[in-house]
């Protein structure tokens, strides 16, 4: 079974194509990633609102933040 392509393929694949659709690719890659960062950021927002709800945290002011980020 063949597995995704090398980065160095993928690059090479990409210089065959026209600056449009360079452009376009680009646009595509940059709205996905975008995405994957929406979404586990949502995750991680989540996540912190269950602990929160449990219990697991409790409130901080961001002066207590800064002085355990500083100790």
């Amino acid at each position: 079974m063949k597995g995704p392509p090398s980065f160095h393929a993928v690059v090479e694949a990409a210089d065959s194509l026209t600056p449009e659709e360079q452009e376009t690719l680009i646009e595509v890659l940059n709205h996905r990633r975008a995405d994957r960062q929406r979404a586990a950021l949502s995750a991680d927002i989540q996540e912190a609102q269950r602990e929160f709800e449990s219990g697991a945290l409790r409130p901080v002011t961001p002066r207590e933040i800064m002085d355990e980020i500083l100790s």
